[in-house]
């Protein structure tokens, strides 16, 4: 875990709480975006915690530049509003979700838990509530782009897309659909690879773009 805050209480409070945990190590810190991929590359941790706003290089394009990295850690963003305009881009740029500063500890540590497990912790009721507040309307072409992507899957594809923009777990959906729990994960591991996206957060929001949530 790396924690990356401008803050230093911060970054001593999330460091208290997370190595409290016996499964959860806090292997570095940074206090600006632009020490993350030194840190990343020093550190190799599985999960960045991310502040946004910071006086230097921002969590946003810290976020931005991680995730075009081929090895690159999870990204949980952290912000003191919940409709921040950036924590929006934030996830399309990859992030896996997004933390209040005022979480709790032990929310905070089953969010930490679900992302290293390469799971989305963002809910599409979540993520519906973000684009109300802080996303300008979506341009025709935005729309267009989206569905021609889903358009793009399988019949099958399509269907679990569907479901995991709905905020499906990987149960519900072999449930839904009468297939194994892990050919659902076949499937969605194709989904990623076709649509060029990072992971589930980012299928919701492109079914959200394609007016199908």
């Amino acid at each position: 875990m790396l924690i990356v805050d401008d803050d230093a209480l911060v970054r001593a409070g999330l460091t208290m709480i997370l190595s409290g945990a016996e499964d959860v190590a806090v292997v570095g810190e940074a206090a600006d975006g632009s020490q993350v991929p030194a840190a990343v590359a020093a550190h190799r941790p599985d999960v960045v915690l991310m502040d946004i706003r910071m006086p230097g290089v921002d969590g946003l394009a810290a976020t931005e530049s991680l995730r075009r990295r081929a090895d690159a850690p999870e990204v949980i963003v952290l912000t003191t509003f919940d409709a921040d305009e950036f924590v929006l881009r934030a996830l399309r740029a990859g992030a896996s979700g997004f933390l209040l500063k005022d979480t709790p500890p032990v929310e905070i540590l089953h969010a930490v838990r679900r992302v290293a497990r390469g799971e989305a912790m963002l809910s599409p009721a979540v993520t519906r509530r973000l684009i109300a507040h802080v996303a300008a309307p979506e341009a025709n072409g935005s729309r267009r782009h989206a569905v021609a992507a889903l358009g793009g899957l399988s019949e099958r594809e399509r269907e679990v897309a569907l479901l995991v923009g709905q905020g499906r777990s990987n149960a519900e959906i072999a449930a839904a659909l009468f297939m194994s729990v892990a050919t659902v994960k076949a499937h969605v591991s194709r989904l990623l690879v076709k649509l060029g996206l990072n992971n589930r957060v980012q299928v919701a929001l492109l079914v959200h773009d394609a007016g199908l949530s």
